[in-house]
């Protein structure tokens, strides 16, 4: 009696002290590992959103880069750390869309992972180095049949969103041209920027402003209707290929095993740091839409794009081994 008595005790309090760790978080600085360079749109936002966190909850949100493997570095680093909190992901829709065309992935990006919130989505948008002559996606699509793999295209690396967009693209056109892999999606742009890849299906903020000032050509969005952001810039469905749509996402994740409470904190304060006024106005203008949701919304999200782009990529011969 006095030993299930003692280890009663001892259990309680471990409760006790799991508890208030809990209600005192955060504690100390919390890393919130962005799998990909800085630059691209999950280091925007994820910068955004880390700035906001630490003036709500009076404390450092430190955004570190971790870019290699198409994401799947930072995010496995993240999956194995502990679960209290301190250790986030900041991830864009590649979690998801990679995951059931490898078969070695380090992870599971359902039973490793508590989705704590949806950040934003975005279409992305086919941007077109000014070397090529097309002014519009027939005209581009012309093109590449007309010149067989002479093209380049460029991606965040094997299975990401922009990966397989621009797969099921060449599908759809009927056209191919040959992937050029990078570290992120910034580094990607940088390349398309020099003329060493012609193409590539980019999320808005990273892309528009070489578009502006007249390095990129904007041709088509992946949305099924046109970006309040860029209204002039026709979509991919309307301008030939009906059906097409790719919208990517950046969310909030973190190790499976953490608290309830903790994740359902950083829930809150994510969603109301998304009502910032400011904040808000500063996504939207970068062609990003505010989401929010609870975390179960956002693993179901999940979810559905890992069914989706495991069919996609099945279909497709996709090979990411």
């Amino acid at each position: 009696m006095r030993r299930i008595l003692s280890l009663s005790i001892v259990a309680l309090a471990c409760l006790a002290s799991g508890a208030r760790a809990a209600e005192e978080y955060p504690a100390r600085a919390v890393r919130v590992i962005v799998p990909f360079a800085p630059g691209g749109g999950t280091d925007v936002v994820a910068r955004i959103l880390a700035q906001q966190l630490s003036q709500r909850l009076a404390q450092s949100f430190v955004v570190e880069n971790r870019p290699a493997g198409s994401g799947i570095v930072g995010a496995d680093f993240v999956a194995k750390a502990q679960g209290d909190g301190y250790t986030l992901l900041f991830a864009f829709s590649s979690l998801s869309s990679s995951a059931k065309l490898i078969s070695h992935l380090p992870y599971d990006p359902i039973a490793d992972f508590a989705p704590v919130a949806l950040a934003t989505t975005s279409p992305l948008v086919m941007f077109l180095h000014p070397s090529v002559p097309a002014g519009n996606l027939r005209e581009f699509i012309a093109y590449a049949k007309a010149n067989p793999g002479k093209l380049n295209y460029g991606s965040s690396g094997p299975g990401s969103s922009p990966h397989l967009a621009t797969e099921l693209f060449m599908s759809m056109a009927g056209i191919q041209m040959t992937h050029i892999p990078y570290k992120g999606i910034a580094p990607a742009i940088t390349a398309q920027l020099a003329d060493e890849v012609q193409m590539s299906l980019t999320p808005i903020a990273v892309g528009m402003p070489h578009a502006r000032a007249g390095r990129l050509r904007a041709l088509a969005s992946a949305g099924l209707k046109r970006s309040v952001a860029i209204p002039d810039v026709p979509t991919i469905d309307e301008s030939g290929l009906p059906g097409f749509e790719v919208i990517g996402w950046w969310g909030m994740l973190a190790p499976a095993k953490t608290p309830r409470t903790v994740v359902n904190q950083l829930n809150r304060e994510v969603r109301a740091a998304l009502e910032v006024p400011g904040i808000r106005r500063n996504l939207i203008e970068q062609g990003m839409d505010p989401a929010g949701g609870s975390p179960e919304e956002f693993g179901a999200l999940i979810r559905a794009d890992m069914d989706k782009w495991g069919d996609v990529g099945k279909r497709l011969g996709v090979k990411l081994d």
